[in-house]
């Protein structure tokens, strides 16, 4: 008999939503969280505002949590880490180890959510002096700021007169292997540009750009406002080092519209760093024996017409576990594989 409940791997928003929709038709279901609370990335990193809409991300995040937590349906595992597993469709055998103890539980399908993790822009290809100077923070740095309601120069807690936004930090880089645009990049930075200007009027906000990629609404709704009503400066170049001089960081390269080189004194710089697969995705994909492309996010073989399978019948992937996702994609994503989840449970049970 096959089991009638799906394993839903990761809290995040994709498992959250995933887990929601599953309970909504009456679907079993064991939603593991390696962490101790449930929100993902969203609360783990302090995400002030989430892009577009700028809703609060504990709010909305809390909701999402909320409409799980208080399902008889969703049994949530926190703590937990999937050790093994083994059987097929309709029957797998996973081993969850919590506390010192280990317990296998049966699952008809299960749904992997195990999302990303922000790009390490201390790698020594990035000139970009991130662990050298206090000065030069992440998005994610960045968030944890807005969060608290200012926005501060970290080496000396004074309200910084110039800021800028440095696109594209181990994304679209052949150099490091990382040739992949990351989606939300751009938004997030022209979000948190308003955020500053909001925070903070006197200080001037730069962007730094390849090229600005806005995705369906966030054109209007965050790129256009940033530059006309928050009069954030978006000039279109390369950056190839940044050093420290005096109390200011110097910003090093080329002015490509112009076509000349640039030298450009900041008091804080944020690095706009990419996606990459999370290790929990990497650790998963081998554990459950699911392909992985060249990037190590779970392979999706048909992503344009079945984006949420795998290479292993019954298991599927929801959100950036399988790449670069913004929120639109992601919960579109938990929708779809809750659905294909189902309906192998009950094509199993009917046959």
């Amino acid at each position: 008999m096959p089991a009638d409940n799906v394993m839903v791997i990761g809290g995040g928003p994709a498992g959250l939503e995933a887990a929601r929709l599953l309970a909504d038709i009456g679907t079993k279901v064991t939603l593991v969280e390696q962490r101790d609370f449930l929100g993902g990335t969203p609360i783990a990193e302090n995400y002030a505002a989430l892009t577009h809409g700028f809703h609060s991300a504990e709010e909305m995040m809390g909701a999402m949590v909320a409409r799980v937590a208080n399902n008889p349906l969703v049994d949530v595992r926190l703590g937990s880490a999937v050790t093994a597993s083994e059987g097929e469709a309709g029957d797998f055998r996973v081993t969850l180890a919590s506390g010192g103890a280990s317990e296998v539980v049966a699952a008809g399908a299960v749904i992997l959510a195990t999302g990303f993790q922000h790009f390490d822009p201390g790698r020594e290809t990035q000139m970009y002096g991130y662990y050298e100077y206090a000065d030069v923070i992440t998005l994610a740095d960045a968030e944890g700021m807005l969060k608290q309601g200012s926005f501060l120069k970290p080496s000396n807690g004074q309200v910084p007169e110039r800021v800028c936004f440095i696109q594209c930090v181990g994304s679209r880089d052949r150099q490091i292997g990382n040739e992949y645009c990351s989606k939300v990049c751009c938004g997030i930075s022209s979000k948190q540009a308003i955020e500053v200007r909001q925070l903070s009027p006197t200080t001037k906000v730069f962007i730094f750009y390849i090229d600005m990629r806005m995705y369906g609404y966030w054109e209007n709704e965050i790129y256009w406002p940033a530059q006309e009503k928050h009069h954030v400066q978006y000039v279109k170049g390369i950056i190839t080092e940044i050093i420290k001089k005096g109390d200011r960081l110097l910003i090093r390269g080329e002015d490509t519209t112009m076509g000349r080189p640039m030298e450009v004194p900041m008091d804080v710089v944020v690095l706009a760093v990419g996606m990459e697969a999370s290790q929990g995705t990497r650790q998963m994909a081998q554990l459950f024996g699911v392909a992985q492309n060249k990037y190590k996010f779970i392979d999706v073989p048909h992503s344009a017409l079945d984006p949420v399978a795998t290479s292993v019948p019954g298991i599927y992937v929801a959100g950036a576990a399988a790449g670069p996702k913004d929120l639109d994609d992601t919960i579109g994503m938990a929708g779809a594989a809750a659905i294909k989840a189902a309906g192998l449970l009950r094509r199993l049970v009917m046959a």
